[in-house]
């Protein structure tokens, strides 16, 4: 549940709510081509450059719900609709491609930008488990699923750029103690745990509320959250090595998703040729 009354998360929502999100120099690069020659871009040529930087989906979520028609009777989530709706050329002219990531670190921080690329690079690959079970799982809502394990972590990906002093500290706590969960380092450096500053942004930005359902662990009982929670546990625990202790548990719950067994999960993600 969100802690209200937690001043400090206020103060970081107000924030992060007034400064202009930055993008990945990469997809400003790549939207910068698309706009030279924007007569010839179709929403999905636009749709596979933003897709890959959970920084530029929000922008381009936020920038949706506040330009939303009144006629408009569905919430909006998968990026090609999002594009459609607001229109291509639009997009690539008012939604703005900077600053960039690396400009808001500044030299100082550069070794921040390593730790917020492997974020992003996580969520990446917890938005494909997500999206491949989805698939199997007969979710015709699939590219929901995809969107929602790519920004569930969007809240780390932000600190990275604007906190990264603090998350360094986060960083070097859990080095030093091992059995220190990642919301206890959090709220003893923050004040706050991630997830929370993620669910109070989420609602203060008036995101679609399904997507903030299927990112909110809260929820993660029900199939198509807990299909997200589960990517992006494999996703990060995969990340420390494909030995982590917490991978066995992964499988099985995954198993149980998935209705497989253990070892058919460790084939499908691939994991018996990676140890």
């Amino acid at each position: 549940m969100l802690k209200k009354d937690n001043k400090k998360l206020s103060v970081w929502v107000d924030k992060l709510t007034k400064v202009e999100i930055p993008v990945l120099k990469q997809t400003a690069r790549k939207l910068s081509d698309l706009s030279s020659d924007i007569e010839h871009q179709t929403p999905r040529s636009i749709a596979q450059v933003i897709k890959s930087d959970p920084l530029m989906i929000v922008k381009l979520t936020r920038y949706l719900q506040a330009h939303k028609h009144s006629t408009q009777e569905h919430e909006i989530v998968e990026v090609e609709q999002a594009i459609m709706m607001i229109g291509p050329e639009n997009v690539l002219k008012k939604v703005p491609i900077n600053p960039l990531v690396e400009d808001v670190l500044g030299q100082d921080y550069m070794s921040a930008l390593v730790y917020l690329l492997k974020v992003i690079q996580r969520a990446k690959v917890a938005a494909n488990y997500a999206f491949e079970w989805a698939v199997r799982l007969h979710d015709l809502h699939f590219e929901e699923i995809r969107i929602a394990a790519l920004l569930h972590d969007i809240a780390e990906i932000l600190m990275w750029c604007f906190s990264p002093k603090e998350m360094l500290m986060i960083r070097t706590l859990q080095a030093q103690d091992k059995t220190l969960r990642s919301h206890q380092a959090q709220e003893q450096v923050l004040g706050f745990a991630l997830h929370d500053l993620q669910l109070a942004l989420a609602i203060k930005w008036r995101l679609p509320e399904l997507l903030i359902h299927l990112i909110d662990d809260e929820y993660r009982y029900q199939q198509r959250v807990r299909n997200v929670f589960l990517a992006v546990n494999l996703a990060r625990h995969s990340a420390n090595g494909w030995d982590d202790a917490a991978l066995p548990d992964d499988y099985a719950e995954i198993g149980n998703l998935l209705h497989l067994k253990p070892e058919e999960v460790i084939a499908i993600v691939g994991a018996d040729k990676k140890t």
